[in-house]
């Protein structure tokens, strides 16, 4: 049984490969073992995030300098697959921390920010968060309500955040807000830094969906944030739509990841499941539903690849991020589904990993952009214009 249907591990270095293979394996030890019970209970593994930081996979594409790995774009792909192999849980946690928060901070955040910050989201040591979304705000971002103030040495804040990954365990949050104005071209990016007065990061309970993550509301009562915590570099909604490039183009990568975990465990199912005599796996039904499994697999496979080259050339658009993320988590969520009806009844149990991350795509479906508005941003691409103004 092989997911590697067209060699594409020949078209990877030697550090891709190795970069992968140490995930996969950190995966199958540490994560696999455990991750069932912490989705039952809806705890984040907390234990495993200073290993996840010790293999430098928390913004692992950034500078040495910065306590970072300097890996390519290729490499951090490969990193979101294997992880999401795992859980989405385990993903999004790397994925928040290395795109939303790290990159930021890096791309738009002064020297000083780099250095007080990056070394120890590297290493685990300080989580962050990403707060946009907005209760009433989603996918029109631009819209949002949450203000900042100037006042003497600073900004006074006030409003909220929603669905926000890392939120109740975080230290540091990147948080976008309009400065004395109703323009979209007002916002501007703030660290907000747990314990600041006024700021509170209440946990959200009762998902069916990524149940083994953190996932919070920012308040922001009067919250006052020195001048030394405002982003420099970026102003309007290029700042975090930037962000959000980043961590979409990880998120395609790591719905292949989920899709590979739901084929693996069917091919396993299917031949050792017994039904009128035989191996269900003899059944030209079965067979026709792994067929489509892996090849819509490699369809995602290539696609992530071809998307990493250009990335690495620094020729990759926002739109061919769009393209990728809505197809393969598309994808991905078809493959759990056949990967239930495989399974039958046994799919609904915690033994296997089918409903788990089924439940969780549902939520990757629709953050960072739902697979609706990606239909937009594509249409948008192909006739020059844009539906959803």
């Amino acid at each position: 049984m092989t997911t590697d249907f067209y060699d594409i591990s020949s078209l990877l270095s030697d550090e891709q490969r190795m970069i992968r293979d140490t995930v996969r394996d950190f995966v199958v030890s540490e994560v696999l073992p455990i991750i069932e019970e912490h989705n039952q209970a809806m705890t984040f593994p907390m234990d495993l995030i200073p290993k996840i930081g010790a293999l430098g996979l928390l913004g692992p594409t950034l500078p040495e300098k910065y306590g970072c790995a300097g890996l390519d774009s290729i490499a951090y792909g490969l990193i979101n697959q294997e992880l999401e192999r795992g859980d989405s849980s385990i993903r999004s946690f790397s994925s928040v921390q290395s795109s939303l928060v790290m990159y930021p901070i890096y791309a738009y955040g002064s020297e000083e920010q780099r250095m007080k910050w990056l070394p120890k989201l590297a290493t685990g040591e300080y989580i962050g968060c990403f707060g946009l979304t907005e209760p009433d705000h989603g996918s029109d971002p631009g819209g949002m309500v949450t203000k900042a103030k100037k006042v003497d040495g600073g900004y006074v804040l006030n409003g909220a955040k929603m669905w926000i990954t890392n939120g109740t365990i975080s230290d540091v949050a990147v948080v976008w807000a309009k400065v004395d104005s109703d323009d979209s071209k007002s916002i501007r990016g703030f660290l907000v830094e747990k314990g600041m007065k006024g700021f509170s990061a209440p946990e959200m309970k009762g998902k069916y969906s990524l149940r083994a993550s953190v996932t919070s509301e920012l308040v922001f009562q009067d919250v006052f944030i020195p001048d030394e915590n405002l982003l420099p570099n970026v102003q309007g909604l290029k700042g975090p739509l930037g962000c959000l490039t980043q961590a979409r183009y990880g998120i395609s990568w790591g719905a292949v990841g989920a899709a590979i975990a739901c084929y693996e465990s069917s091919v396993e199912y299917a031949k050792s499941r017994i039904q009128f005599g035989k191996p269900i796996a003899r059944f030209q039904l079965v067979q026709q539903k792994l067929a489509e499994m892996l090849t819509e697999i490699t369809k995602a496979q290539l696609l992530c690849l071809r998307l990493g080259q250009l990335k690495n050339d620094g020729k990759m658009k926002p739109a061919q991020v769009s393209l990728a993320k809505r197809n393969n988590v598309a994808m991905a969520l078809d493959i759990a589904r056949v990967a239930r009806d495989i399974h039958g009844a046994n799919g609904i149990l915690g033994e296997y990993p089918i409903m788990r991350h089924m439940a969780n795509l549902e939520s990757v479906k629709t953050y960072e952009g739902t697979h609706d508005i990606h239909t937009l941003v594509l249409g948008q691409e192909i006739t020059g214009i844009a539906a959803y103004e």
